[in-house]
């Protein structure tokens, strides 16, 4: 029985060793470069840590980034990756969180890094340029229940929370993928998911498992779809997991109208909702792909359901996430106490081999999450709540409506408003604030306690520092006095109302 997500690549290293595993702008690398390098780096890790141990890797998306997931995995512990353009604050918070005792970089970014933190830090060209004795624990120490990563998703107060995900959780999710749709090593997979965004796990996986090459497309390219279009014939990209937002801006723009992806057979997406409109422009323009819609939150291995689209849909028709993936099983609960009926809204709730094993050295947050079956008295079974509501339809399909509580899905990332609030309150330029989304236009938007109106270049400035851009607000309303409701606190109610009705 396989254990590590490593094995899926040292068997396709058997099968075809010179074949290009990862191309990014900068370079390339086969398979048997990317297993020779992921070795040499993992013994230099083993003689820092013991095993199971969290990895920070502050690199940029590329073969450099790859190879350090891989070097990790085989020196049996997990890697975490951290965003090198998010603000220092915000990475140093991670690392507190995860007691870090090795960091992996590279030339570029180690003075960065040695800004903020001061533990080993093990630079990737200087360890590839020494002969090192290849000793890897995974082939006899590690099991399947031991973590593979954990990635770090907006947390609630204001602090990130590191979703710790288990090596079966991926094997499961990426069998169920290749047994489902078929996939093989003929594939070139256009990867746009940043690595700290578990929709890349399937790009990388799919890339180990089946040997086929992983196509790391720059970023400026999806500024301009007109040249993402391009480089994809270029690299000759068959098949792409990408964030909706990016489809949305290709059909925006018209771009099929003066051309077309001429490789492309499969277009998935994930991370929010895929509007009908957009999707029937992809449809009618390349008729020929397979569109699937996936659903699943960092908390149960990237995804626990499914759509593969099947029929036609009006542009304002909503679009089913489908059916459980295999070994997973959706629960629609109603008060976290009952199944809902069919056609009734509830809480998805997923039950498997999939969920992740918590959150990092978040106890409390992980008790809140992965709570008990509450339809299984007998024995102990854990269930995660995703804060999501759902219903099924009439044709068995899962139909997703919306969020419990102030979590959101913006241009594919899962922000929490908490965070935002947070970091605004940490600059002193407000008294208070309230964010509120814009579900219907796609915006972050701030109400503010001021005497005066924000000078918005200061406060992009300021607030920068403890957040990425694409978590900053772009409509801003001052307030005197913020509304408050009869328990003294923010009537968010209120100002849900004001932006969402």
């Amino acid at each position: 029985m396989q254990k590590s997500v490593i094995e899926y690549l040292e068997q396709t290293v058997r099968k075809c060793p010179n074949k290009v595993a990862v191309h990014d702008e900068v370079e390339e690398i086969t398979f048997a470069q990317l297993w020779e390098n992921a070795a040499c780096l993992a013994n230099a890790i083993q003689q820092h840590v013991g095993m199971r141990q969290p990895i920070g890797v502050y690199i940029p998306k590329g073969c450099k980034m790859v190879t350090s997931f891989a070097a990790i995995n085989m020196s049996g512990d997990f890697y975490v990756p951290l965003d090198t353009k998010s603000p220092a604050a915000r990475v140093e918070s991670i690392l507190n969180t995860l007691e870090a005792e090795v960091v992996i970089t590279d030339a570029a970014h180690k003075e960065a890094l040695q800004a903020f933190y001061s533990k080993t830090i093990l630079v990737v060209e200087d360890v590839l340029a020494e002969s090192q004795e290849q000793v890897l624990r995974y082939e006899t120490e590690q099991i399947d229940t031991d973590p593979v990563y954990s990635i770090f998703t907006s947390g609630s107060t204001g602090t990130p929370k590191g979703v710790v995900v288990s090596h079966r959780g991926v094997i499961d999710y990426i069998d169920w993928a290749i047994g489902r749709f078929g996939f093989t090593g003929d594939m070139v997979i256009g990867n746009q998911a940043p690595f700290y965004f578990d929709n890349s796990t399937l790009d990388i996986y799919l890339m180990y498992a089946t040997g086929a090459t992983l196509c790391i497309i720059p970023e400026d390219r999806f500024i301009f779809p007109a040249k993402l279009v391009d480089y994809m014939n270029e690299q000759k990209i068959s098949f792409v997991f990408w964030v909706p937002f990016v489809l949305i801006n290709v059909a925006n723009m018209d771009i099929f109208s003066s051309k077309k992806p001429e490789y492309i057979k499969d277009v998935f997406f994930a991370g929010e909702v895929m509007p009908n409109k957009h999707l029937n422009y992809w449809r009618k323009h390349l008729p020929e792909c397979r569109y699937a819609n996936l659903y699943g939150p960092t908390e149960i291995t990237v995804d626990c359901t499914y759509y593969e689209v099947d029929r036609e849909f009006t542009d304002d028709e909503p679009l089913p996430i489908g059916v459980p993936c295999r070994n997973s099983d959706v629960l629609i609960l109603v008060d976290r106490q009952r199944l809902a009926k069919q056609g009734e809204q509830g809480e998805l709730c997923v039950r498997g081999s999939s969920l992740a094993l918590g959150y990092y050295n978040n106890p409390e947050k992980t008790a809140a999450a992965f709570i008990q079956n509450p339809l299984q008295k007998h024995y102990p079974e854990t269930i995660y709540c995703t804060g999501d509501i759902v219903y099924e339809n009439e044709c068995g399909e899962i139909m997703y409506v919306g969020r419990v509580d102030s979590q959101i899905k913006h241009n594919g990332y899962r922000i929490e408003l908490g965070e935002i609030e947070t970091a605004i309150l940490a600059t002193d330029l407000v008294k208070n604030c309230c964010v509120i989304y814009d579900f219907k236009n796609k915006k972050i938007v701030l109400y503010y306690q001021s005497d005066t109106d924000l000078n918005l270049g200061e406060f992009r400035r300021s607030v920068s520092v403890h957040i990425p851009r694409y978590m900053l607000p772009t409509e801003y309303h001052r307030e005197e006095m913020l509304r408050q409701n009869g328990s003294g606190k923010i009537d968010r109610a209120y100002y849900n109302k004001q932006v969402n009705e």
